[in-house]
């Protein structure tokens, strides 16, 4: 980031919600609600999965590490976001925007990574049962977990090593809540803006396209394992087990192709303030929702977990 200290511009002003100045305390107070819910509902999560010893298994390790690296994104993004949708001042240093693109990057590319070892997870156990032990090791789970954890950090320093060793001449106005790529990218000058944008773009779109084909690739290999299973009731139970992850696949790259692989064209702040919300504060809070409603055994276990603290004469 030597760049930096030759830039003109020392800070940003962040102006996303300042094209809602009527909504900005409705917004406010919804967002504060769903990030609060956010935290409260991966911490339920990990706290069931580390007192209940049935569910100390892989597919919830990895679910564990999954809330882990949820918790972190949203830390990175959305107590800032709710600060300044008080706020009349806007401003954030040129380090802390690019820490803050570093944290979002690193997480949010661990969870996409995560994800796909999740797949991987459901594949080894509907297809190859019998060898589940042997290919899931814990040292082989720690291992998964590891690698998730590194790529999000390697894809979050090369993104922001690129984008601040830049030159930002000004205006400093950020056409987001964030300090994210494309408008940093507006306001960056030099003749390899378009070297480094096409290289942060590349990076991007091969990590999340390479983690959903491996995902697509292990669903199909379970969708032929699946129709090969004689009764209905051992087809339901064997999908049932991968249902709430696929609802979280489909909803976390369906958000994240909305943000990063829309066509480039004319768009009003407000569409992509709004748009952005979807990926950084809907998705986060639809998560634990669709983890805790859609699997039977965890649903089960959060009641058995919490109920026994409240009503403990009644366990």
């Amino acid at each position: 980031m030597q760049g930096a200290n030759l830039s003109a511009v020392t800070e940003f002003i962040l102006i996303g919600f300042s094209t809602f100045p009527h909504l900005q305390l409705m917004f406010f107070l919804l967002f504060l609600l769903m990030y609060l819910f956010t935290l409260l509902g991966n911490l339920f999560i990990m706290v069931t999965i580390w007192s209940e010893r049935s569910l100390h298994t892989p597919m919830y390790l990895f679910l564990c590490a999954l809330s882990i690296s949820e918790i972190l994104y949203t830390v990175a993004i959305i107590p800032r976001m709710l600060a300044d949708l008080l706020s009349t001042h806007h401003t954030i240093a040129l380090m802390a925007c690019a820490s803050q693109m570093f944290f979002s990057f690193m997480f949010g590319f661990t969870h996409s990574f995560l994800l796909t070892v999740m797949g991987y997870d459901r594949y080894v156990a509907i297809c190859h049962p019998l060898r589940y032990n042997v290919l899931m090791s814990p040292r082989d789970c720690a291992c998964l977990v590891a690698w998730s954890w590194a790529g999000g950090s390697i894809v979050g320093l090369l993104v922001t090593s690129a984008i601040f060793q830049l030159t930002f001449c000004g205006p400093s106005e950020v056409g987001h809540f964030a300090c994210h790529v494309p408008p940093l990218l507006k306001l960056a000058c030099g003749t390899d803006v378009q070297v480094v944008a096409m290289g942060v773009g590349l990076v991007c779109i091969t990590a999340l396209l390479g983690c959903c084909l491996l995902i697509l690739l292990s669903y199909a290999f379970i969708v032929a394992a699946i129709l090969r299973i004689p009764s209905a009731e051992g087809r339901h139970k064997a999908f049932s087990t991968c249902a709430s992850h696929l609802t979280v696949v489909v909803m976390h790259y369906g958000f994240a192709s909305v943000i990063y692989l829309k066509p480039k064209g004319p768009q009003s702040l407000e569409a992509d303030t709004l748009m952005g919300t979807t990926y950084t504060v809907l998705t986060p809070f639809l998560s634990p929702i669709i983890f805790s409603l859609r699997n039977k055994e965890l649903k089960n276990a959060m009641k058995k977990t919490f109920l026994s603290k409240l009503y403990p004469e009644k366990m």
